[in-house]
């Protein structure tokens, strides 16, 4: 669960109305977020997944390119985020048989004024998103979640690790 905010939220101005944030002032750092999330499923779903048998195809390595191009397009999706000039996006999918699951993990990087939170929670929950369209026709019951950013580095806030992961 989250705390309370330390700051005002940045995306008002005075008069309450929603604005975009102006980083002009910020210093260009380099900026790293990971982001996780899962999505539970049958276990005859995952055993296809695993064994590459599903019928729209490479459901793992559909849903890595899924995640990167929508790291990259996070500021066309979400109003208010600013358009990066991304370094590095990394996804990485891990079968959890016991939990009938599969986990997405996404680091994202740049070397600018406002972090890549965002882009790797968007590119987590479109990975997963791949997920259930190709496996939908096995298992409309699949669902997601506990997504979440696990960690941030870089900018004027610092570093930031999820708590439990320290």
């Amino acid at each position: 669960m989250s705390q309370a905010p330390d700051a005002p939220l940045t995306h008002f101005d005075a008069q309450g109305q929603a604005h975009m944030v102006d980083v002009s002032a910020k210093a260009e750092t380099h900026r790293i977020a990971r982001a996780c999330g899962v999505i539970r499923m049958l276990p005859a779903t995952l055993a296809l997944i695993e064994a590459g048998q599903a019928k729209k195809g490479d459901v793992i390595g559909v849903a890595r390119i899924a995640a990167i191009q929508a790291a990259k397009r996070t500021s066309e999706l979400i109003p208010l985020c600013h358009p990066l000039p991304i370094t590095r996006v990394a996804v990485e999918f891990e079968v959890d048989p016991a939990g009938s699951l599969l986990r997405c993990t996404a680091q994202v990087e740049t070397f600018g004024r406002t972090g890549v939170e965002m882009e790797a929670l968007t590119a987590v929950q479109i990975g997963l998103l791949t997920v259930y369209d190709m496996c939908k026709a096995a298992d409309r019951g699949m669902v997601l979640g506990e997504i979440r950013v696990l960690e941030k580095r870089g900018g004027k806030s610092g570093d930031w690790v999820a708590p439990g992961l320290t």
